[in-house]
Parts: C-alpha cells; sequence; structure tokens
C-alpha cells in the first residue's frame, strides 16, 4: 500500500521500505507554464484522491553537460571515467513541469525531527534530483529533502523588468512548501537546515541575503560554494540581449518565453561556447569572463538588494547557523577530467584574459606579485597545477572565508562553522564534489555521478564522522568542533584522521585580502 500523507494540496502515496518511507516527485509549485514562462513560481493547484509519489518527478529544461574524458594519470583501473558516471545516473525527462521535490523519512512516522533541504549544484545550468539519496540521514532521524529548480535563462533571465531570479525563488517556493508541509512527513518546521555542494552551495550564500528567504531556515551548510558568485544588473542586461539576438525577438520575457524550448536551449549553448572561445569583459562583462557562468544570481536591487557578503556582514543572516568549508583540491577536477592541466603554458597563466580567459591569472585580479608569490609557495608545480591552486581559492575557499568572516562578525546568537575537506582520491585528490557521498553516507563505487570519484576502497569511518557531523549540525547547530572566530579561526579538516586545525588557510587569507 506504501505510505499515505496529506500535504496542503492533497494526499500523496510514498513507497516503504527498511524503515524508511519515500516519496518522489512530489510539486511544491504549479507548472512553469503558458503566462507563468520564466515568471516566479505560483502555488500547486490542489487534487483530488491521493496522488502517487514513487517516481522521480521531470527535471527542468537544461543544455546538456559536456562529457569528461580520460581517466587521470594514476587513477589505476578503478577509474572508470566521470562521462561514465554521467552516463550511469538514471534521470527524469526534462519538462516545463518540474518543480518538484523528493522526500525521506522514518517510518513509522515520528514527529519533531530535523529537516534537511539539499540544493544542488550544476553551474547555475543544471538541475536533476536523480543522484542524491537521502535515505541514511532518513535512518538516522532526519527528514531530507531535495529539490529541483530551473537553471539557465529558465531560472536566471534578467530582460530589466519587476522579475529576476526566478530560480532562487523556486527554492524559496520549495521551502514554503517544506515550511507548510513537513510537520506531516515528522518534521519539525522550526528545524530546518539547507545544505548544497557548488551551485547549491552558492544558492545557499545568496539565500542568506534574500529578503524573501528571512525565517525559513534555521541554520545552513555551504560545501564548495560561497556568496560571491553574482552578476551586476547591466552585465546580466547584456546577456539577456544577447539571447534575444540569437533568438531573433526582442530582449523580452514573453518574447523569449514564446521562442519555446527547444530554440531557447541551442540559444543558449551558443551564447556559453561563444562566452568561452571569446572572453571579452566588454562584451561580456567582467562577473561572467571571470566566472564563465552565464546564468547566476543576479543584483536586481528587489529579489536581490546587494551583493551577498555585503548584506550578511550587515546582519541578513544574524539568527541563522552557519558551516561552511572546501576541498583541499576543489577545482582540479575540472582540468583534469577535461584533460587540460596538461596543456596549460607559462603564457596562458600570464597572458591577457581576452587571450586566454579563465585561464589567465589576470581574471581573477591577481597582480605580477601574487602569481610570483604562488610560483615561491608551490615551487614544483606545474602551470596547470598552479592554475589548480589559483582556481581553488578564487571559486571556493576564498569566498568561504570571506562568508565566514562576515558571518561570524554579523552575529553573537548564531553560530559560524568551517571545515576542509582533504581526503585525496587516487588519480584525482580532494576534489570538487567528492565529499557529498562522505555526507550522504552512499559510499559505493557504483554509485551514479560519485562513484568512480571514489576509488575502490573509500574510507567508511570519514563517512561515518561526516554524516554525523551534518546530523549533529541539523539537530542542534554544533557539528561536533569549536566555531570559527576571527582570532582562532578553527577549522576541522576531515582526512583520514580528522583533527582540527587553528587558521589553516592564513597565507591564502592574506594574499586575496581586498579581492572580490
Amino acid at each position: 500500500m506504501g505510505a499515505v500523507v496529506r500535504t496542503v494540496s492533497g494526499d500523496v502515496r510514498g513507497s516503504v521500505g527498511g524503515g524508511i518511507a519515500t516519496f518522489l516527485g512530489v510539486p511544491y509549485a504549479a507548472a512553469p507554464v503558458g503566462v507563468n514562462r520564466l515568471a516566479p513560481p505560483q502555488p500547486v493547484s490542489p487534487w483530488t484522491g491521493v496522488r502517487d509519489a514513487v517516481t522521480l518527478g521531470a527535471e527542468p529544461p537544461q543544455v546538456a553537460p559536456p562529457t569528461p574524458t580520460g581517466p587521470p594519470e594514476g587513477a589505476g583501473e578503478d577509474w572508470d571515467g566521470v562521462g561514465a558516471a554521467f552516463e550511469a545516473v538514471e534521470r527524469a525527462a526534462p519538462s516545463e513541469d518540474c518543480l518538484n521535490l523528493n522526500l525521506w523519512a522514518p517510518d513509522p512516522p515520528a514527529g519533531g525531527l530535523p529537516v534537511m533541504v539539499w540544493v544542488q549544484g550544476g553551474m547555475f545550468e543544471l538541475s536533476s534530483t536523480a543522484a542524491y539519496d537521502g535515505s541514511r540521514f532518513a535512518r538516522d532521524g532526519v527528514v531530507c529533502v531535495v529539490i529541483n529548480w530551473r537553471p539557465g535563462a529558465e531560472g536566471f533571465l534578467y530582460v530589466g523588468d519587476s522579475i529576476a531570479n526566478v530560480g532562487l525563488l523556486d527554492q524559496v517556493a520549495a521551502l514554503e512548501w517544506v515550511r507548510d508541509n513537513i510537520a506531516a512527513f515528522g518534521g519539525d518546521p522550526a528545524n530546518i537546515t539547507v545544505f548544497g555542494e557548488s551551485a547549491g552551495a552558492m544558492s545557499i550564500g545568496t539565500l542568506l541575503a534574500m529578503p524573501r528567504a528571512s525565517g525559513l531556515f534555521r541554520r545552513a551548510v555551504l560545501q564548495s560554494g560561497a556568496g560571491h558568485q553574482v552578476t551586476r544588473a547591466e552585465d546580466a542586461l547584456r546577456i539577456a540581449h544577447d539571447l534575444a539576438d540569437r533568438l531573433g525577438v526582442p530582449p523580452t520575457r514573453e518574447a523569449i518565453a514564446a521562442a519555446g524550448i527547444p530554440r531557447l536551449l541551442a540559444a543558449q549553448a551558443a551564447l556559453k561556447a561563444d562566452l568561452l572561445a571569446d572572453p571579452d569583459p566588454a562584451r561580456w562583462g567582467p562577473d561572467v569572463v571571470t566566472s564563465t557562468m552565464p546564468w547566476q544570481p543576479v543584483i536586481d536591487g528587489h529579489v536581490l538588494p546587494a551583493h551577498p557578503v555585503d548584506r550578511i556582514s550587515a546582519g541578513s543572516a544574524r539568527d541563522v547557523d552557519v558551516m561552511v568549508g572546501t576541498n583541499t583540491d576543489d577545482w582540479r577536477l575540472w582540468l583534469v577530467v577535461s584533460g587540460a592541466i596538461a596543456g596549460i603554458t607559462d603564457e596562458m597563466l600570464t597572458g591577457p584574459v581576452t587571450t586566454y580567459g579563465h585561464q589567465s591569472l589576470a581574471a581573477y585580479g591577481l597582480t605580477r606579485d601574487a602569481v610570483a608569490a604562488y610560483r615561491t609557495r608551490y615551487p614544483g608545480a606545474s602551470p596547470g597545477e598552479l592554475l589548480t591552486k589559483v582556481q581553488t581559492d578564487w571559486w571556493m575557499r576564498i569566498p568561504a572565508l570571506a562568508l565566514a568572516e562576515a558571518h561570524a562578525s554579523a552575529t553573537a546568537t548564531a553560530r559560524t562553522y568551517m571545515y576542509e575537506f582533504a581526503w585525496s582520491s587516487p588519480g584525482l585528490g580532494a576534489v570538487h564534489a567528492l565529499e557529498v557521498p562522505f555526507v550522504f553516507d552512499t559510499l559505493s563505487p557504483d554509485a551514479p555521478l560519485f562513484g568512480p570519484l571514489l576509488g575502490s576502497d573509500p574510507p567508511q569511518a570519514l563517512a561515518d564522522a561526516m554524516h554525523a557531523a551534518w546530523v549533529s549540525f541539523a539537530r542542534t547547530g554544533d557539528p561536533g568542533w569549536a566555531a570559527y572566530d576571527r582570532e582562532r579561526r578553527a577549522t576541522m579538516r576531515f582526512d583520514t584522521t580528522c583533527r582540527i586545525v587553528d587558521d589553516p588557510r592564513a597565507w591564502e587569507r592574506g594574499l586575496w585580502h581586498g579581492i572580490r
């Protein structure tokens, strides 16, 4: 029979097994179709009877990701290729009717349980819930929710009208659904933790600064993403006009929506290809060139009133406990799986941004003295390895530190915690997204998307430690180590041996001071 739960919109029936009730593809907002295309989410229309929730809901329309190729040097026989990992994910078909979520809860149902809401990454261009299994959180007394939300132009088109950041507003709508319904699944609506990785963490860094998100969650975990990836309104308008030109329509929301999804996705793909081929800041804007992400949160003055870190410094998240961290070799993943790491030259590192785009260290605001400092600190590093150090710092580490500093300085009540994931996968290192299966306690080499990153013998004890820390943080606001402050800067370093390190990134913090 399964488990039947009454939501404010109607009854849903999930599946039950192993003491866990699973509900898949539950709508949290209406399908964004017709007049609601490219518009903020609207409430779900109520239904009668019982709605089955046993299969994944549709994914948002999105440009297909590139397929990485080739095993990294030294990976050995256990490496199956990240491209194969993408193919192994049994994803749902894309559809406009995509604003849905998955939920795992203990069965039989309890009450007053902590709630964790996962916001997945994907460069603000991809959104899929298929690779995330929240059952281990439910096993440990947490109601876990994973949400779909609109990426790309579907979620971040800005044409200068009164609408902006609808992908973030999707996330807000999902959190409102959780607030209004989670008690029926055993969760406590006053104890909600949002957690996410990469663009999901960047989304959360922005939610911490958004008035519309205020009060919807009590705690936040940001994994390899913070509050720096935003676009100025004038640059977002450049992207919108470029997209409209490719579609041959006026740069209005209605005209772009009327072009249809296939044409819109094709235009998005062409726009991204041109950005990578011609990274001219005068054409695209400096924020877009440096990030190479044309679709990301926009500082529109309303939905997002100002830069997230500035808002957090001013106290926008003063009532939210925050845990933020990075992986030691975060950005090495992309250069290794693409094979680009071996082709990076000294000329690329020191050349003009208009020629080499994000491969030029000048794109990150680094002076010649700063580049020389990196060479001195890593004397044996190849140009490609040196680039991974800089990109990891610019994309992940410095934004995480800035957010932690801002949050710790702005509040005397909510707590701030910092971590670093340092376990090195064979042939890869402690790369981007590698911590995710440890957090979810899903260490299987056969697991979709993340399995091939793990090698043949990932340490279960590390997964036990990380998963327990995330559960503890969601339950009590304390992951198990000292809070971060601007004197000690205590940081938990997760590895085969976990330990607290004081101010482990003082060199990077000092070098990047004043660079945003």
